[in-house]
């Protein structure tokens, strides 16, 4: 991963752009939502997600990262057991999985960026719970994003909900400043202790994510160098929005 640490703030006039590139990339990820079923492939999702991007004059901000090598896709596309990061492929989707399809924007220089977890077909009623509960905890953290809180309420808010339904979250990967850059300042695990870290202030944006596990905490990277996966092969799941910290109430840039 490429990391700007520095902590940019964004003025209205750029948060309003972010907020279209999120529109954008809400776009995209609802086609593929759409569309996703057992028999189709990962590269099928990947394809419709770039050309809705590209035709709102957009561009994928994923495609092309800096990484272990460029990363050749316009999502990430994490099957059970992975939890970020997931090539696209010619990965046959097959009833019962649950996929977790990550989506960046560039607009104008500006980045958004956004995940869902979602099952194919009928799974599995604990499958069903981790999604709730991933889904449950990004809102939690979201409305912990006001001035006054610091980056410790986000995460250990996030950290107390997941572990209450027995589930863990990852030590290595974490949420993220987003703006001109994909990963800016601050840094947004998704555990911690309160009253901890970076005060939140009136134009930081953030890429909230919580990526949870069913089993252990520990994870471990496939050797495509990029798909990073549970360690113990328990579920996982992922949900994300871009957030805007603001006078009063946090923004959610990446609505459509």
């Amino acid at each position: 991963m490429v990391w700007e640490r520095t902590v940019v703030l964004k003025n209205a006039k750029e948060i309003e752009t972010m907020r279209t590139a999120g529109r954008i990339n809400q776009l995209a990820l609802n086609a593929v939502r759409e569309q996703i079923r057992p028999g189709v492939t990962t590269a099928e999702l990947d394809a419709t997600a770039e050309a809705i991007i590209r035709e709102h004059g957009a561009e994928p901000a994923f495609l092309g990262y800096p990484g272990p090598t460029p990363y050749p896709g316009t999502i990430n596309a994490s099957i059970n057991e992975e939890l970020v990061h997931g090539l696209p492929g010619n990965r046959k989707l097959i009833e019962g999985q649950i996929i977790s399809i990550d989506c960046g924007t560039i607009y104008k220089e500006f980045v958004a960026d956004s995940a869902f977890t979602i099952g194919v077909g009928e799974i599995s009623e604990d499958a069903k719970q981790l999604l709730v509960v991933t889904e449950e905890a990004l809102y939690i953290g979201i409305d912990k994003m006001r001035p006054g809180n610091r980056i410790g309420d986000i995460s250990s808010a996030i950290q107390e909900h997941v572990e209450s339904f027995g589930y863990n979250v990852p030590r290595e990967y974490t949420g993220h400043g987003v703006g001109r850059k994909m990963h800016e300042g601050p840094q947004v695990p998704n555990f911690g202790l309160p009253r901890r870290g970076l005060a939140l202030r009136p134009g930081i944006t953030i890429a909230l994510e919580p990526m949870v596990l069913a089993g252990s905490y520990q994870t471990k990277v496939l050797v495509d160098k990029w798909t990073v996966s549970s360690a113990d092969g328990s579920l996982t799941a992922h949900f994300e929005h871009t957030i805007a910290v603001t006078e009063d109430e946090p923004i959610i840039l990446t609505l459509e």
